[in-house]
């Protein structure tokens, strides 16, 4: 396991720069998914910031992200 404290990264989301902070473990694995799909970080992170609504942060709905991404691939229910 790697360092468990947040680091901030930036990303792009519509032409403006955001940061957000993320687990490194959570970084591998959403950089894992975004090359998976086929996608870049920003490009990934702005369909999840249009799909999360106003109920949590944007670095909440990536982990959530991430988990459910695990969690199917695994045939486990969301």
């Amino acid at each position: 396991m790697t360092d468990a404290r947040p680091r901030k990264h930036s990303v792009t989301l519509r032409g403006h720069r955001t940061s957000i902070s993320l687990e490194e473990d959570f970084w591998q694995a959403f950089r894992e998914i975004a090359e998976e799909e086929g996608k870049g970080l920003n490009e990934l992170a702005a369909e999840i910031d249009e799909a999360r609504g106003v109920s949590s942060g944007l670095a909440s709905a990536i982990r959530l992200y991430v988990l459910r991404h695990y969690r199917r691939r695994h045939g486990q229910a969301e």
